[in-house]
């Protein structure tokens, strides 16, 4: 894909654009989180070494294995989905459906962190967002989960798609009723996609295309000739009552 945009349909029939966040600013605020992290672990072994010698060492490795996973859900699901290091960067964790995380996916996902981390590399871990589509570490995949930008995500309602701004224009051959309806889809959301994207995926009606000319627009027209033709069709068909 050339862009990031990754979209969801919420109950309310309103398509969501999320941005997803690739492996170097998930690495930044992962980082960020181990240094808060060993910042503290260090901060507490000193009293526990000196209160209770040996055995506050035990305690403060357990402490730490415990703060391993605890810190990150706690953060995560109380704190909108953002650990302190996300927060820093500008990331959050989301359902794969766009909503906020719960309890469940947020142990799953920071639980197999250790998978990720295997073979003591984080290998697994860059291995999987490198192949994934939507950036997908294994604990993502499992916990069904999504690393985004944190900004709001981007609104579309789908029943009232945007006017095109170009002239309508009767499609060059017949079309199926799939089609059709992939045309109209095709119309009512390109102004989601960025601009090398919405040529992407233009370019792939080649049958509908003129060589030459800029295929956004020419499917960006047929798509405005379809419309016309429904609501010409639905006018008909309510003054025949």
């Amino acid at each position: 894909m050339i862009d990031t945009l990754y979209h969801v349909e919420a109950p309310e029939g309103v398509d969501l654009a999320l941005r997803l966040a690739g492996p170097t600013p998930r690495a930044i605020a992962y980082i960020a989180d181990i240094a808060i992290r060993f910042f503290f672990y260090i901060v507490a072994s000193f009293p526990l070494r000196a209160l209770l010698d040996d055995v506050g060492g035990g305690i403060g490795f357990m402490l730490m294995a415990l703060g391993e996973v605890i810190y990150p859900v706690l953060f995560e699901v109380f704190g909108d989905g953002q650990t302190l290091g996300k927060r820093m960067v500008g990331l959050r964790v989301v359902h794969a459906d766009g909503t906020r995380i719960q309890w469940r996916a947020s142990v799953l996902r920071n639980l197999l962190l250790f998978v990720d981390w295997l073979p003591g590399t984080y290998l697994f871990a860059a291995a999987s967002m490198l192949i994934s589509r939507r950036f997908q570490r294994i604990g993502d995949h499992a916990a069904g989960t999504l690393v985004v930008y944190a900004e709001a995500p981007e609104a579309v309602q789908r029943a009232a798609p945007a006017p095109s701004s170009e002239e309508p224009a009767a499609p060059a051959i017949p079309l199926a009723l799939a089609e059709r309806a992939a045309l109209l889809a095709f119309g009512g959301r390109s102004g989601t996609f960025s601009a090398a994207r919405r040529e992407e995926l233009a370019s792939l009606a080649t049958p509908l295309l003129r060589a030459g000319e800029p295929a956004a627009a020419q499917l960006e027209a047929v798509a405005a000739h379809l419309r016309g033709a429904e609501r010409s069709l639905r006018g008909a068909a309510e003054r025949a009552r």
